[in-house]
């Protein structure tokens, strides 16, 4: 497990899987470690992936400062890992709130992105989060769900505010509620740093008007990966994100909620390579996306 030190002295950690070109992964939660991304559903097969524990998470050391788990101050951090790993500019894929970092990022840093990843990131950096609408109407999508009955409740409230997020509530986030998603599910609690995520998104974090105008000047091209099913982001909230950037495209993910990689790992490897070597080598081969003519769903992978 290599290691390098941040520019405050913090010891952090990283963990490489597969071989290939490297891709650079900044996990979501907020403040989850990097182990709940596995290997990207076989993702590691085709890159070489350098999943960072961020600080204060997995096997990465707390800071002395607590005011340094903010999403702008781990910039820095992510910074430093690609001066360690010694990429002049390296490939970056940001899940879930890890996009808001990867979009900080790009915005501080533009020259040192060759491509970007958004994967179901609720695009908090740019002022658009995921609200109780969104979430209930995505829900609502999956009545049919042996498991409906009993979990919506529990999910309307803790969408309303009215309550704390319930275990019963999971199945949501999950395009199949199955052994391989129970399992994961199953681990969240030991893979978070609850008091991190509370200072995550703290005020100061955004700054919604500058990031949207630095993303707006960005060269590298961007992909936009949101899930079907899923309710942060919807696919509305995705095309949006995609919006803010000169060169990108969005694609959604069929049957798909915030764990992509696990509800159809062929279709999200090959979506992802897809864009990594077109927008290298300018050659097409992505798979449709959960918006084009019904037609096209005989085609789609798990």
């Amino acid at each position: 497990m290599p290691t390098f030190a941040a520019s405050d002295g913090t010891e952090l950690a990283y963990h490489e899987r597969g071989e290939g070109a490297p891709l650079v992964v900044l996990p979501g939660g907020p403040m989850r470690a990097s182990a709940y991304l596995g290997d990207l559903g076989g993702l590691g097969e085709r890159r070489r992936l350098a999943l960072l524990d961020l600080r204060g998470t997995g096997d990465s050391a707390e800071p002395a400062d607590p005011a340094t788990y903010r999403c702008d101050r781990l910039v820095d951090d992510v910074e430093a890992l690609r001066a360690h790993m010694g990429l002049d500019h390296m490939d970056l894929l940001g899940h879930s709130a890890g996009g808001s970092l990867a979009m900080l990022y790009a915005a501080r840093y533009p020259k040192r992105v060759a491509r970007l990843v958004l994967v179901t990131a609720i695009p908090w950096a740019l002022g658009g989060p995921a609200t109780a609408e969104d979430r209930l109407a995505a829900a609502r999508l999956r009545t049919g769900e042996p498991w409906f009955e009993e979990a919506f409740p529990a999910f309307e409230a803790w969408a309303a505010g009215t309550a704390d997020f319930a275990p019963a509530s999971a199945p949501f986030f999950y395009g199949r509620w199955d052994a391989a998603a129970q399992e994961h599910d199953a681990r969240a609690d030991e893979e978070f740093n609850d008091a991190a995520a509370d200072v995550y998104g703290s005020q100061g974090a955004y700054d919604p008007p500058a990031t949207l105008a630095a993303l707006a000047r960005l060269t590298a091209p961007v992909l936009v990966l949101a899930g079907e099913l899923d309710g942060g982001p919807r696919p509305g909230l995705a095309r949006w994100t995609a919006d803010a950037f000169p060169n990108a495209e969005c694609a959604i993910q069929p049957g798909a909620g915030h764990y992509p990689w696990l509800d159809g790992p062929e279709w999200f490897v090959h979506r992802i390579c897809a864009f990594l070597d077109e927008a290298r080598d300018g050659v097409s081969g992505a798979l449709p996306s959960a918006e084009q003519p019904p037609g096209a769903a005989a085609l789609r992978l798990a």
